[in-house]
């Protein structure tokens, strides 16, 4: 099958874990085209799509919303993951539990456009430079740490999964 990985990242770490789901399609079979949403003019000849973004207060960077919208025709009626890059993992307590709710909102705004198989949200690259110099200490205060938090073995069972799931539909 013909899939489209298509990502929006702020700092990367979106932008890294796209490319190894990309990978991970490719090492089973597909055809995977790996673009950022900005570089993307159509979504005619894909079979398949993933389609991740960072998660800026709560939402999908206005880019990766966008392309959702305006692609919505091409998109419906074909197999659709989403994932969202944010920060759970990187706090502790019951920040990371709130943090964890941040799921629901962002899937509620996704699935105006789109109705996927299945939506993940991972856990990024953390860095202070994230935040700026007040949000930095804000963020420890809360208790969260900096860190690259993407959990790989996590991304590359979700891959296998979509893997699957794209063969069975080939056959």
């Amino acid at each position: 099958m013909r899939v489209l990985v298509a990502f929006a990242s702020a700092a990367g770490s979106t932008a890294g874990i796209a490319e190894w789901i990309a990978g991970a399609l490719l090492a089973r079979g597909h055809d995977v085209v790996l673009r950022s949403v900005e570089e993307i003019t159509g979504v005619a000849g894909y079979d398949a799509f993933v389609i991740g973004s960072a998660v800026h207060d709560q939402a999908w960077l206005p880019a990766a919303a966008d392309f959702l919208t305006e692609n919505r025709g091409g998109l419906r009626g074909k197999p659709v993951w989403l994932f969202s890059v944010g920060l759970p993992d990187a706090l502790r307590g019951p920040f990371r539990r709130w943090a964890m709710l941040e799921e629901t909102d962002i899937l509620a705004d996704l699935i105006e456009d789109v109705t996927p198989v299945e939506h993940r949200l991972f856990t990024g690259v953390i860095t202070a430079a994230t935040f700026g110099k007040f949000g930095a200490l804000l963020f420890r205060a809360m208790g969260g740490r900096f860190g690259d938090f993407r959990d790989w073995d996590a991304i590359e069972n979700w891959s296998a999964s979509m893997a699957a799931a794209l063969a069975e539909q080939k056959s």
